[in-house]
Parts: structure tokens; C-alpha cells; sequence
């Protein structure tokens, strides 16, 4: 069994789904031939992103694993190199 969810949260599932709604309208439109139709599908695909986003920064997305919260503090000690320390410091 996998240590993380695969992103199954509400935040995902709706930003998938209103992007995909506008996978369609833009594609429906294309073959058509209506250009403004298209670039509303294309619109509708933006908003998806936004949406997710949104939802995310309101904590219906996902959470750190504390794997990855242990490999972002390993990485900032690694890339830590004497001349960034000494800026540190003096910040």
C-alpha cells in the first residue's frame, strides 16, 4: 500500500474536473470551427488550475508527508555551503 494518498482530495478532484470540462469545450469548439468558443475552453482549463490552487491554499489539498518534510531539511543542510552560511548569519 502506497505512504501517501496519490493526491485524492477535494482540491484535485475539483481543479481535474473543471479542467477537463474545458479539455472539452475547447476541443468541441475547435472541431467546430468557432474560434471564441475554443479560447472560452481554454479559459474554463485556466480556472481549473485556479480553482485547485485556491482549494489548496484552503487546506482541502494535500498535506506534507513528514518523508518529504525529512527530505526538504536534508536538502537545505546539504545545499548549505559556507558562503550561504556566513550571508545567513548576517541577515
Amino acid at each position: 500500500m502506497a505512504g501517501t494518498d496519490h493526491g485524492h482530495t477535494p482540491a484535485a478532484w475539483a481543479g481535474s474536473i473543471v479542467a477537463f470540462v474545458g479539455f472539452c469545450v475547447a476541443g468541441a469548439f475547435m472541431v467546430a470551427d468557432n474560434p471564441v468558443g475554443f479560447w472560452v475552453g481554454i479559459g474554463v482549463i485556466l480556472l481549473g488550475g485556479v480553482i485547485g490552487g485556491a482549494m489548496k491554499l484552503a487546506g482541502m489539498g494535500s498535506k506534507e508527508s513528514p518523508d518529504l518534510a525529512r527530505a526538504r531539511e536534508l536538502a537545505a543542510q546539504r545545499d548549505r555551503t559556507p558562503e550561504t552560511a556566513r550571508a545567513d548569519a548576517h541577515a
